[in-house]
């Protein structure tokens, strides 16, 4: 697991200083791209290495409301992962650990020329790195 903390900005919210709905998928994507960085697998470096990262599926549950200028904890948590689907599993707590959101995501993993790549054969380190981090 990893946890990524945001601090909610004003054009993140509407006019009553809610957060809209579409910015808990942007942070699960900060949180996603951070946890990655944690591993040592910055997205920078897998682009160079010409491997994308493209959502399959993306779900969300919205409990309560965040506010401008909270600053909210995202969890990321792996839920599976063969080399070839990466499912990951996201919380959003306020600066109080009240839970505001639960969401999860789905990716495949794709060369520069679309072709589906098993990482586990193609980045044997990376497989490592994540597999190690599922938590079912």
């Amino acid at each position: 697991m990893s946890t990524y903390k945001h601090k909610v900005q004003y054009y993140e919210t509407d006019q009553m200083g809610i957060v809209h709905h579409s910015n808990y998928v942007r942070w699960m994507e900060e949180a996603r791209v951070d946890f990655l960085a944690n591993l040592g697998w910055e997205y920078r470096k897998m682009e160079e290495l010409g491997v994308v990262s493209p959502v399959t599926a993306i779900e969300g549950k919205y409990k309560r409301s965040a506010k401008f200028d909270d600053t909210v904890s995202v969890s990321v948590f792996v839920t599976a992962f063969n080399g070839v689907r990466l499912c990951l599993r996201y919380e959003v707590h306020d600066s109080e650990g009240v839970l505001l959101f639960v969401g999860t995501s789905e990716h495949c993993f794709m060369d520069r020329e679309g072709n589906i790549l098993n990482m586990k054969k193609a980045y044997p380190d990376f497989y490592a790195a994540v597999a190690a981090e599922v938590q079912p």
